[in-house]
This record gives structure tokens, sequence and C-alpha cells, in this order.
């Protein structure tokens, strides 16, 4: 990625997106691109769109999570409430950090931490929600460990929803 000034991303030979390293990175336009720009990879999440009042929220397993008023009206637009749709959040956006979870309330989530990996500046938290397996990308000074069940709160603003279908960005 650091070599280029445009990259294309292809899958079977067929060009998937073409654009800069960081616009890859930011707005994958497919669930492909998605899972292919970056380490570790976007974490994959099913979850069912569901309108309560005013408000979007995405629903897996035990959870739920208040989506952005921007992205809802995506969601809104394009027809998907009571629609499966694929959630995707990159390690580097869920966090352990107690300021953060208390400003985030509305994605906050319990994780049972199952693999701690130091890398020196940083520590990946190998943990699930449900069948699905989730890296968190935290600071190295966290105090998370295996067996410890630890609150992690998701940036809502960076997540990344797909079409399950058609594994298109209805929204970044």
């Amino acid at each position: 990625m650091t070599l280029g000034t445009r990259i294309v991303v292809m899958k079977d030979g067929i060009i998937q997106q073409c654009d800069t390293p960081q616009t890859l990175y930011d707005s994958p336009q497919n669930l492909f691109v998605a899972g292919f720009m970056g380490s570790p990879a976007m974490n994959f999440i099913e979850a069912k769109v569901v309108k309560s009042g005013a408000d979007v929220l995405l629903m897996f397993g035990s959870h739920s999570i208040k989506v952005p008023e921007a992205k809802a009206q995506k969601l809104i637009d394009g027809n998907y409430i009571e629609r499966e749709v694929i959630m995707g959040v990159r390690p580097e956006d869920i966090h352990d950090e107690q300021l953060f979870i208390e400003s985030s309330p509305e994605s906050v989530i319990d994780a049972d931490i199952k693999i701690y990996e130091m890398l020196g500046a940083e520590v990946y938290l190998y943990f699930a929600i449900d069948q699905y397996d989730i890296t968190a990308r935290v600071n190295a000074r966290t105090t998370a460990r295996p067996g410890d069940i630890v609150q992690l709160a998701f940036d809502l603003s960076k997540i990344h929803i797909f079409d399950k279908d058609t594994e298109k960005v209805i929204t970044n």
C-alpha cells in the first residue's frame, strides 16, 4: 500500500475497486475490498436492521447498537429496515479506554477475552460475539487478559454496513 498512489483490487480477474490506498481503506465499495485492505482484517458481523422509535439499531445475538443518524438514514432510504446486513468494524475502531466507553454507551459490548497478543506499542485482543471471531487493536497499556470479561465500545462513526446479498457497501 505504501508504494502506490493508486491501487487496483481484483478478485477472480474482475476489478473490485481502483483508488488511493487511503480511500480503499476508509471507503471500501464492497465486502471483498473491506476484508482485503488492512491488517488485521476488518471484523464482519451479520446483523438485523431494526427501527425502534426514532432510532435505527443493528441487532446481533443479544447485542444491539444504535446506528449514527447519517448512516441510519441511508439504511432507511435503502429499505433495509427488518433486513439482514453485514456490519464491518476495523480492529482499531474497537476501544477499551474508559473515557471512550463512557462517551459511547450505545455501542458498548461485554467481551470474554480469549487471546491477548502483545505487539509492543499495541495489543490485539481476540474474543467472540456469538459465532463471530473478533479482533480489537488496543493500546499496550490495556489491563485486559485472557479469561477477563471486559467492556469494549465500537466507534460508530467508523462502522461500515454492507448489503448481505450483493456484498456492496450501503454506508461507510
